[in-house]
């Protein structure tokens, strides 16, 4: 059967007009709603008030117009069957084929500065969102339409069915419907818990929906033969690769992004100007240095070799010089920074092989990761969900378990090995010397091996480094390894059965020891 009635309620009316009228053309009797219903009928479509149509009035300021049996006994009536046909005849109730609704903006509404509580919850919509699902779960026989993309498939559907649209793209729509609702309840669900200061019970709530809207579809997931997509899960204010905008370059891939972040994440542990650069999640090469150019030659030199093919990340706008610094370099597949200045865009956009090849991505200036935000890892059929390691460098915790205490200069290289040493993957082993990552072993199923790794990288420059664990050291022979390579002063958690062992491995030595009492293990 054609389409012969449709329902327009729409708060974004791009192409609402057009499409009406392309209705209205073909024969089909328009409903609709408030601004939607002027905007028609100051277009000069024909469109009736749902008002006018039900017979009761619109009320309480918009809340109660669509929700009345003529609308969705029209919407849920099962044509084929004869009850239902009989009781739709019997109480004046006419059938509707089509919808097109889209939703109040609450998100945009919740994340706009100084948006009310009161102004929040008068943007949760409830008659769109009852309208779409009764029509999706009608969708045998109602065509329902959420996005202004899918007004030109429709008209095609009906120009190609004889007015009628097929189940195929009916089911599609009604997919779309389901997803976009189910989204739109979980940004619902989100902001109350922010609103209501995410209570600490309701941290890990027994239903727990992400509201993920897509970013865009990536090159390919780890290996080619995989697809992949990034999308938002919407933590407002925070910058990030969720909020990048590639100024150049090839298109990203799924462990582009991956290690995009990570170098994002360690690169903002910083105050002052910094870079990272990372290889498949593990920092190779992170430093610190009066300008942003100095940082990135300092951090480049932790570890050339590895730089090879690797992200970088800057904390800072990148302007000329860090420009004119990086370019000679070798391959580089991505770099992440909060902006770039038009000259060290104009630098990298026309050297050769970056012009073409390197990936430039600005995401904004970076905040802090708010409380309760969360983080995901899937596992087979699920996901695993943990809060965010936001704690960083606390002094008030330290504790010198060592005869000799760290010197000042000793202790503000312990605090970046600390930080640094938070980013590798488990078993994790830094060494850092003048505030410049010179040795990293990470991803080590032995922790002894992870100092073998990080002394055999930075080779001389272990001698007056310092040394950072992410877990404690069970025995003294991971310690032993560090100190024979010049290691000065070692941070870790503490903690272990063999503490003392490990302590007096390095009084033996007169190295400084400091325990934290904080562990980060990074899987």
């Amino acid at each position: 059967m054609p389409i012969r009635r449709a329902l327009l309620s729409v708060f974004d009316k791009s192409g609402i007009v057009e499409f009406a009228r392309e209705l209205s053309a073909r024969g089909v009797e328009l409903l609709s709603t408030g601004g939607t219903w002027k905007a028609l009928k100051d277009a000069g479509i024909p469109v009736i008030e749902v008002a006018d149509y039900t017979g009761f009035p619109e009320m309480m300021d918009g809340r109660v117009k669509t929700l009345h049996p003529k609308i969705h006994g029209g919407l849920l009536c099962v044509r084929d069957d004869a009850h239902h046909v009989a009781a739709a005849q019997a109480n004046g109730i006419g059938m509707i084929d089509l919808v097109v609704v889209n939703l109040y903006p609450f998100e945009a509404t919740a994340d706009k500065p100084g948006s009310t509580t009161a102004d929040k919850i008068e943007k949760i919509d409830i008659g769109g969102p009852s309208m779409l699902r009764s029509a999706a779960k009608n969708h045998a026989f109602v065509t329902v339409i959420v996005e202004p993309a899918d007004y030109s498939r429709c008209l095609a559907e009906m120009s190609t069915n004889a007015g009628d649209t097929t189940l195929a793209f009916r089911q599609r729509c009604a997919r779309t419907v389901f997803r976009t609702t189910g989204r739109y309840d979980a940004l619902i669900a989100d902001e109350l818990g922010r609103i209501a200061g995410s209570p600490a019970e309701e941290s890990f709530p027994t239903e727990y929906a992400i509201p993920l809207k897509k970013v865009q579809e990536l090159r390919y997931g780890e290996n080619p033969h995989q697809l992949a997509a990034l999308y938002d899960c919407r933590l407002p204010g925070v910058a990030g690769v969720t909020k990048l905008r590639q100024l150049n370059g090839k298109e990203l891939s799924y462990n582009n992004l991956m290690d995009a972040d990570a170098a994002w994440c360690l690169v903002n542990e910083f105050a002052g100007p910094a870079c990272a650069i990372i290889k498949h999640t593990n920092p190779c090469g992170c430093a610190t240095g009066v300008t942003l150019d100095q940082a990135f030659v300092r951090a480049y030199d932790g570890d050339p070799q590895a730089a090879f093919g690797g992200i970088i990340a800057f904390n800072r706008t990148v302007d000329a010089a860090t420009a004119e610094a990086m370019v000679p370099r070798q391959f580089v597949e991505v770099v992440i920074a909060p902006e770039f200045s038009p000259e060290a865009l104009t630098i990298l956009t026309t050297k050769p092989k970056w012009k073409t090849n390197v990936r430039l991505i600005a995401v904004g200036q970076a905040s802090a990761i708010p409380a309760g935000a969360k983080y995901a890892k899937n596992v087979l059929g699920g996901l695993l969900v943990q809060d965010y390691d936001t704690l960083g460098w606390d002094p008030a915790n330290l504790k010198t378990v060592s005869t000799r205490a760290p010197t000042a200069a000793e202790l503000a290289n312990l605090e970046f090995a600390w930080l640094v040493c938070k980013h590798l993957k488990s078993n994790a082993i830094c060494l850092v010397k003048d505030h410049e990552l010179v040795g990293a072993g990470a991803g080590q199923m032995s922790r002894v091996n992870s100092t073998w790794i990080a002394t055999s990288l930075a080779k001389d420059r272990a001698k007056g480094s310092v040394a950072a664990s992410d877990a404690f050291f069970p025995f003294p022979d991971g310690v032993e390894t560090l100190i024979a390579a010049g290691v000065t002063a070692i941070i870790q958690p503490g903690g272990s059965k063999g503490d003392e062992a490990v302590i007096a491995a390095a009084n033996k030595h007169n190295i400084a020891m400091v325990l934290t009492g904080t562990r980060h293990f990074r899987h």
